[in-house]
């Protein structure tokens, strides 16, 4: 889902500074075509499908490249985005029923949303900047889950960050839930636009619904 990726990307670096691992490849993606109602001009036409990877590496603790993080979930807006479960019956004989499991269609309230992630990126954000002493200015990128322009707009204005910081590609591909930071990343490394030492505020959020903010330097 939108935060998998983020969630992906903190979990494979507690395993490398555990000592579990040296090289671990974090990848996000998702296929929401599978998954949304064609006949719903209100959800179908903001998602895609994508994919993208980075290889997290052990490092001298001096040089270790992940800042800081913060993840989280609130279930009680579980119903504003996901995908709903269907048990469709299965006679198994002697009077026994038992049950297929599948899901139905994408479901979102964009304004539920909307006003989660507008309150909720920021908050986080900030959050992580004051606790490790990071000046807004000092943040080279701000790499944001790729749901919404608003929503980076809105993010940007209220962490004092210069629209010019912003990485965006969402109108190349859409929602593409957990392949977007990486596929956005990988945009601005390739493109000369992101650089060795450049620090960058990334923060994934949506279903469940769920958020993860991480600062990092490439």
């Amino acid at each position: 889902a939108c935060s998998g990726f983020v969630f992906a990307f903190v979990t494979a670096s507690q395993y490398i500074r555990a000592g579990a691992a040296k090289n671990i490849v974090v990848i996000g993606a998702d296929c929401l075509s599978r998954w949304v109602d064609w006949s719903d001009r209100g959800t179908c036409i903001l998602f895609g499908d994508g994919a993208g990877a980075v290889v997290v590496t052990a490092t001298d603790p001096d040089k270790d490249c992940l800042i800081g993080f913060q993840m989280g979930s609130d279930g009680n807006g579980r119903c504003s985005l996901g995908l709903p479960t269907i048990n469709k019956p299965v006679n198994l004989g002697g009077g026994k029923e038992g049950a297929n499991g599948a899901y139905g269609v994408l479901g979102m309230n964009g304004n539920d949303v909307f006003r989660f992630a507008t309150g909720k990126v920021p908050a986080v954000l900030s959050e992580l900047l004051q606790k490790h002493n990071v000046e807004p200015e000092e943040v080279d990128w701000l790499l944001l889950h790729q749901a919404n322009r608003r929503i980076m707009d809105s993010a940007a204005k209220k962490l004092k960050l210069p629209q010019e910081k912003i990485l965006c590609n969402l109108d190349e591909y859409g929602n593409t839930s957990a392949g977007s930071i990486p596929l956005a990343l990988d945009e601005a490394v390739r493109s000369g636009k992101v650089k060795e030492g450049d620090l960058i505020a990334s923060m994934g959020f949506g279903a469940g619904l769920s958020w993860g903010g991480i600062l990092f330097r490439m």
